[in-house]
């Protein structure tokens, strides 16, 4: 594997000990988790609805305070070196979030001065990532102009441009066309081959199942099972050849509901 200057392949990008952590020290969300994230690795995020994903990727943006156990992002936690933990992350939101007077142009080139990125770089590699999601011709468009799903390109393509140590992306696909989708996978490919690191939180399993290098699977807080996915197959008791990651996570969640199906 080729990587840039940001980081060599099998280095960690992020690491989370025994987290425990939510909005109320009384009643947290996550309980004890632990994972890790090399450069150039991408590391499915799975569960139900309040399974705590989003409450695991607010404590790695250091939004959340851990009640216990530590975050490390480039191998620092956000207290011993804010401005690189910082600066080593990136995420897309499921729902975008735009500034309402600038062009998309404009908040490409406000994300590549915020990250200090090298102009000529920059500018040739928005002009690569306009041409993958096909917008090139709505770059001088605002906001109210644009579908959801070219917002949602838009936060792509800025997370995308910065290239850093660990790019968070929860629910990529969702308003995305076909062949956006495609577009996004390749340029996913093209940032780990870099070194970036790709935490994905998604619901659509059969594109984790074929991309990801481990998966990481919650439920009710709780890891309830890790690693490639045919080790997380074969955790769940699923390593026929026709079983799929959708059969695994129902299997897995059963389990862990004592044998009822979870909702």
């Amino acid at each position: 594997m080729v990587v840039s200057e940001q980081g060599k392949a099998g280095e960690s990008a992020l690491v989370i000990k025994e987290l425990t952590g939510g909005y109320s020290r009384r009643r947290p969300v996550l309980h004890g988790v632990s994972m890790s994230l090399n450069r150039g690795e991408l590391l499915g995020l799975i569960g139900l609805n309040g399974a705590g994903k989003s409450t695991a990727i607010k404590h790695i943006l250091g939004l959340m305070i851990p009640h216990g156990g530590e975050v490390r992002v480039a191998g620092v936690t956000l207290e011993e070196n804010r401005e690189l933990y910082r600066s080593s992350v990136a995420y897309v939101p499921e729902q975008p979030s735009l500034f309402p007077n600038l062009t998309v142009k404009e908040h490409l080139q406000w994300t590549a001065m915020a990250y200090g990125l090298e102009p000529g770089a920059a500018w040739e590699r928005v002009d690569k990532l306009a041409a993958t999601f096909r917008m090139t011709e709505a770059m001088k468009a605002l906001p109210d102009t644009l579908s959801k799903g070219m917002k949602q390109k838009v936060m792509l393509m800025n997370a995308l441009l910065v290239q850093p140590a660990l790019l968070i992306i929860d629910e990529p696909f969702l308003g995305l066309d076909p062949l956006a989708i495609r577009g996004l996978i390749g340029a996913l490919d093209e940032v780990r081959e870099q070194g970036t690191a790709i935490l994905l939180s998604s619901h659509i399993l059969p594109a984790l199942e074929r991309k990801a290098n481990r998966l990481v699977v919650l439920h009710k807080g709780r890891l309830i099972a890790e690693g490639s996915p045919r080790e997380v197959m074969e955790q769940a008791g699923c390593s026929g050849a026709d079983a799929t990651l959708d059969d695994v996570f129902e299997a897995l969640v059963e389990a862990a509901e004592g044998g009822r199906a979870g909702g």
